[in-house]
């Protein structure tokens, strides 16, 4: 089992992992070109069952070296999904599953630390992130009322249902056609949609918007901070063992001394 461990930790096969995966994910793009896929099928065929051979076998290592640990690691429990997916056989009833193999280039963020360390900080930050969520739903339902009640007579192509309006508002959000797109032509219509629209432009997207950046940066700020006082946790060990260690040198070097005295004694 000691050999296993140190082959599925060590780096080069850490690295082939990588590298397959990236490979895989070159492959997969390049089977979406319809000239490609019909003149290398075979080849990307048996790429692909190499590549998910590999990643199986990667698996099955890994659950024999680290038993229930296996299990209770989230990023293996998620590798074990991706894998198993792209074990359905791709008949009728599962074609869907065929499709969500790409999902095996998620794969990459439990491989590479650094990926891994930003997706942490992005799920600690759910908690304020679903507050935010919140109030912006409320935002949103409070703008889609009132933007239905008024304009769903001149515009019912945006503002006919409650819903049309929730997209609507989106787009403005977003602010993708929002002025020459939408809200002029509804100010030739209503000269002064504009008292309606630039202040849900300004807490939507502005506000509400930044306030999601505020809180990711945050989130990366302590997971930085995070890494220094660990680094400094180490160093802090690193100089007390130091003193240990010099301290012990001491105490050898008086207890020679003492031998070297008695045996000239005697």
């Amino acid at each position: 089992m000691l050999n296993i461990k140190s082959l599925v930790e060590s780096k080069n096969f850490q690295n082939f992992i990588i590298s397959l995966i990236i490979l895989n994910g070159i492959t997969m793009g390049l089977e979406t070109s319809k000239t490609i896929a019909d003149s290398y099928s075979g080849f990307l065929n048996v790429f692909d069952k190499f590549v998910i051979t590999i990643f199986t076998i990667e698996i099955v290592l890994r659950i024999y070296t680290y038993r229930l640990s296996f299990f209770k690691d989230p990023w293996s429990l998620f590798d074990f999904f991706i894998v198993a997916i792209s074990l359905v056989p791709a008949s009728t009833g599962f074609s869907i599953l065929r499709i969500l193999r790409v999902l095996r280039l998620f794969r990459l963020i439990t491989v590479v630390p650094q990926m891994r360390k930003i997706v942490a900080a992005l799920i600690s930050v759910i908690p304020g992130m679903l507050s935010i969520v919140g109030l912006m739903t409320l935002i949103f339902y409070i703008f889609a009322i009132m933007a239905t009640n008024l304009y769903s007579d001149s515009f019912p192509q945006w503002f006919g249902s409650l819903g049309e309006s929730f997209y609507t508002l989106f787009q403005v959000m977003t602010l993708e056609s929002w002025s020459m797109g939408i809200v002029r032509p509804i100010m030739e219509v209503h000269p002064f949609a504009w008292v309606f629209f630039v202040p849900f432009i300004f807490i939507a997207t502005f506000v509400m918007i930044n306030l999601v950046v505020a809180i990711i940066v945050d989130a990366m700020a302590i997971l930085k901070e995070e890494e220094k006082t660990m680094i400094q946790e180490v160093q802090n060990s690193e100089d007390d063992l130091k003193v240990e260690i010099k301290s012990l040198q001491n105490e050898i070097r008086e207890l020679k001394e003492i031998v070297l005295k008695s045996s000239k004694g005697e």
